[in-house]
């Protein structure tokens, strides 16, 4: 085809440049670093490579990373929260609560809760027990105690040790941390204790929390002396102290070991995988040995 005098001349084929995908009518050579869309000058947005468009940047840091790559990490990758000491504080708050409704209500309500593999119980009139389908005894006597002295040490040392626990770890990892642990001490308790054997008491929860403190004083080079110092004292308390469930002692220790490893020494790119998935084997544990124990009581 003849073009007209005077009007440029363009090769055939030759493809045109795309056009900004939110200004068509913009054509352009440079496209978005992270969604690779083209973008014109108005839309480019200057980032640490090349340029962004403006959704990219809203949806992220403008760093190429989502918004929660930039933010201040704990030691195990958790949230730095304004108040690092929160979930200390309404743990306490839980276990005092539940001892002056121990305190009002009386043995009906310590009975209702405590765990007991399967017994009669005279207060209720009735058999009660985990074996009896009271798979919440398994955690309601993590927050049962049975005096104003196993009440207040447990408070103290919860307190002593939790809040730089949980600064170190984050909320929810620390909270995962001492619930995995609490149920590890309840299910060797009704794994091993007899069956009409009474037990409660924050304990398991807090040996758990002995047990990461360890690990983590140790992956952080500290001077472990204190706190193993404070360990054996209490291993001492709990096999020489007639009326003290060591078995909920020593399964909380254990997982909160197990769980504490997880949480400060796993890798970065697969922290959140390997940390959980501990508690979850730790969980997996503690179902396994209630099934057991259930089988041989029924």
């Amino acid at each position: 085809m003849d073009q007209a005098p005077g009007s440029p001349q363009e090769p055939q084929g030759t493809p045109g440049l795309p056009t900004c995908y939110r200004h068509p009518d913009r054509e352009t050579g440079v496209r978005c670093t992270r969604c690779e869309r083209p973008i014109c000058p108005e839309c480019m947005i200057s980032a640490s490579v090349g340029f962004q468009c403006p959704e990219c940047v809203r949806e992220g840091s403008g760093t190429g990373h989502a918004p929660s790559a930039s933010r201040p990490r704990t030691l195990a990758g958790g949230t730095i929260a304004s108040d690092p000491r929160l979930v200390t504080k309404i743990l306490v708050g839980l276990n005092l609560a539940a001892f002056l409704v121990q305190l009002r209500v009386g043995d009906r309500f310590t009975d209702s809760f405590d765990l007991i593999g399967r017994a009669y119980v005279p207060v209720l009139g009735s058999v009660e027990g985990i074996a009896e389908g009271q798979w919440y005894r398994l955690v309601t006597a993590m927050f049962l105690h049975t005096s104003y002295m196993h009440i207040v040490f447990n408070m103290l040392t919860l307190w002593w040790i939790g809040n730089p626990l949980e600064s170190a770890l984050g909320r929810a990892r620390y909270l995962a941390l001492y619930g995995v642990s609490g149920l590890a001490g309840s299910g060797l308790t009704y794994l091993i204790a007899a069956p009409n054997q009474p037990s409660l008491g924050a304990s398991g929860a807090i040996y758990g929390l002995f047990g990461a403190t360890a690990i983590l004083t140790r992956r952080l080079k500290y001077d472990m002396r204190p706190v193993i110092a404070l360990l054996v004292i209490s291993l001492i308390f709990t096999f020489g102290w007639s009326n003290i469930a060591w078995q909920a002692h020593i399964g909380g220790l254990v997982g909160g070991v197990l769980v504490g490893y997880a949480m400060v020494h796993a890798p970065r790119e697969r922290r959140a995988l390997i940390q959980y998935g501990a508690c979850a084997l730790v969980l997996i544990a503690v179902v396994v040995m209630t099934l057991v124990r259930t089988g041989q009581l029924t």
